[in-house]
């Protein structure tokens, strides 16, 4: 890889980590389009990018052990819901065909953006809600279908957990995004990057540079969201969102 190329991809990787640790899920909307807009396929792209965004998740433990926010028993029951559909999505994207993955990626990051747009207030307070048995077993069989979606599309994914963990579970923003940041990055993602891994193709020369900008991304990132919010970020990924759903299907 050409120098000019190996530092185009850091920035790439640096912005778009920071934004997805600041925000709690969205750094495949810059980082995977970046990728196939460079010239890689869709599949390639995907299984590359997952192993960078492992680093992504890496970067963002480190700042956000510091806070103790974490209950346990809560993240495991993430990890046991969401883990098999990641196995499954992993699994299921390698044989969709590159342009309909495309097109699916595109309608998905669009929605994304929209739904931001109508939750201005979203996750301002914290409440404990849904924690019955019937909320375990309806909250978990959501973020069963967003692990799939997490190994296959990978798009905005862990801003959908952000979401429903504050929605469904009552988490207050900064709380389920450090549970997202933590379980999504590190664990889904790696969950995601070994099975792409085995059965897909990675496109190795690209991984130094995006590794490190998905580290140090990722740790900035989660520091200004501790200590700043989102107000500020949500203009930003609701047009980075629609912005780039629309070049992907566009094509």
């Amino acid at each position: 890889m050409e120098l000019f190329d190996a530092v185009l991809l850091f920035f790439i990787s640096l912005i778009a980590n920071l934004f997805s640790a600041f925000a709690g899920g969205g750094a495949g909307l810059i980082q995977l389009p970046a990728l196939i807009f460079l010239g890689l396929s869709f599949s390639i792209a995907l299984a590359t990018h997952k192993i960078a965004s492992v680093f992504l998740g890496i970067g963002a433990t480190i700042r956000n052990l510091k806070e103790g926010r974490l209950n346990r028993q809560f993240a495991i029951f993430i990890l046991a819901t969401g883990l098999p559909g990641v196995f499954i999505g992993a699994n299921l994207i390698l044989n969709i065909n590159d342009r309909t993955a495309e097109i699916a990626l595109g309608i998905l990051t669009i929605g994304l953006g929209i739904y931001s747009y109508l939750k201005p207030g979203l996750g301002q307070n914290s409440q404990e809600m849904n924690r019955d048995t019937r909320g375990y077993v309806l909250g978990g069989g959501i973020l069963f279908v967003i692990g799939v979606l997490n190994g296959s599309l990978t798009s905005g994914t862990g801003l959908f957990v952000t979401i429903w963990l504050v929605r469904w579970f009552g988490l207050d923003y900064k709380t389920a995004v450090s549970y997202t940041l933590i379980l999504v990055g590190l664990f889904w993602n790696g969950t995601g990057a070994i099975t792409l891994g085995i059965l897909g193709e990675i496109a190795w020369a690209w991984l130094p540079s995006l590794i490190l900008g998905s580290l140090i991304g990722g740790y900035l990132g989660a520091h200004l969201a501790i200590k700043k919010g989102n107000r500020w970020i949500k203009i930003v990924y609701e047009i980075i969102t629609v912005s780039v759903g629309g070049k992907l299907i566009i094509g």
